[in-house]
């Protein structure tokens, strides 16, 4: 998302496309529906815990590690394969999110290098820095053009910028922004998608939407599938009206998706089923 010659607040612009005030309204009401449950005001932390596990997975799975919630769940070691790597790597940006608030509306570009490295722990020099032109980047997912490295600087430091200087833009505007861009210039060599999606999640509780991290968006995008995902990315792309509007809706579904979970895990629990 270029800002140059933007508006002052180019976000707020944003949720002032068609539809985006509908997903951001029906987005508030899922949420706040979760937030009332009964079972939330004697057990939020164990929501909060299942809700973390179930991102993980399901955004993992967007990755192509697939793996059925029980098992990681069962599982301890992440360092066989790919799959396996990809698997930790999710488990733990959604453990490091937490941390990482208070950082973030200060310097968003050093939380992101952060995130790559937690994510790809055991890599060598490309770990936590934005790759340099020439450098692969491992992303099957998308298959868009590459930004070169000059852009992706640009970019970043433009998103960085919106962060910092806050403004009025609801929530959601602002997590599908931050998730579309770090998609869109892959700025890192490894798990570019992961990273991005972990970024949607701190900016869901900073924000006050989802303070408890209770509304797993990874588990909806997971849910809506990837060629679902990548179209809406295309979208994003795109910068027109429409494709911006279709990716913020199709990051207010994934959020009401996430919902849902959690609403399930609370009546599981309310009826002493887990």
């Amino acid at each position: 998302m270029s800002t140059t010659g933007a508006a002052a607040d180019p976000l707020a612009a944003l949720g002032a496309l068609p539809g985006v005030a509908e997903s951001v309204e029906s987005v508030r009401k899922a949420v706040d529906r979760v937030y009332g449950h009964r079972v939330m005001r004697r057990r939020s932390n164990e929501i909060t815990s299942e809700a973390a596990l179930r991102g993980a997975r399901g955004s993992a799975a967007l990755s192509g590690a697939d793996w059925a919630l029980e098992e990681v769940r069962r599982r301890t070691d992440f360092s066989g394969d790919d799959e396996a790597r990809t698997v930790g790597a999710a488990l733990r940006l959604t453990a490091e999110a937490g941390q990482l608030l208070s950082i973030w509306r200060q310097s968003p570009l050093r939380v992101l290098a952060r995130l790559h490295l937690v994510a790809a722990a055991g890599k060598e020099d490309e770990v936590g820095r934005p790759r340099q032109d020439g450098e692969p980047v491992d992303e099957p997912l998308v298959e868009l053009p590459l930004p070169d490295a000059r852009e992706v600087a640009g970019r970043l430091e433009g998103l960085s910028q919106l962060i910092i200087a806050g403004g009025s833009a609801p929530a959601l505007v602002t997590a599908a922004v931050v998730h579309g861009e770090l998609l869109a210039l892959r700025p890192f060599g490894s798990y570019n998608g992961l990273v991005a999606r972990t970024a949607e999640r701190i900016v869901l509780i900073g924000s006050g939407l989802d303070p408890k991290s209770i509304c797993p968006a990874e588990v909806g995008h997971a849910e809506l599938g990837r060629a679902a995902y990548v179209a809406a990315l295309d979208g994003y792309v795109s910068g027109t009206p429409e494709g911006m509007a279709a990716w913020i809706a199709h990051c207010g579904k994934a959020i009401e998706l996430g919902v849902r979970e959690s609403t399930a895990v609370c009546e599981a629990l309310q009826r002493g089923a887990a």
